[in-house]
């Protein structure tokens, strides 16, 4: 498996109350989308987070958050989390409400 299933647990879980999620393979794991538009996902050694470019200064003073660039190139609007802040509660919280944020902004898709 590419990713770490309990943490895609986690990430369920924390979406449960949250009308429009599905998830999709994407990325070497798992994405789950808020009406069709990427919100977070698990992939090996942490998860990602789209919390869109407004959000992204807020989002790297959460611990174990990081640029994500899959390629080396950091990808805009976009953070990486690291195991650490997807297995702390506040920390996980903190990105995903950043993400509901900007995903609740979107036109559904």
């Amino acid at each position: 498996m590419a990713y770490d299933e309990g943490q895609a647990q986690m990430m369920r879980d924390d979406l449960a109350d949250v009308d429009g999620i599905t998830e999709r393979n994407m990325f070497g794991g798992i994405c789950f989308m808020l009406n069709g538009n990427m919100l977070c996902g698990v992939h090996k050694g942490g998860g990602m987070f789209r919390i869109g470019k407004p959000r992204y200064a807020a989002a790297l003073e959460v611990p174990g958050a990081a640029p994500l660039s899959f390629t080396g190139r950091k990808m805009g609007g976009m953070v990486d989390a690291s195991d650490l802040a997807l297995n702390d509660d506040a920390n996980r919280a903190a990105l995903l409400a950043l993400a509901l944020t900007n995903a609740r902004a979107l036109p559904a898709k």
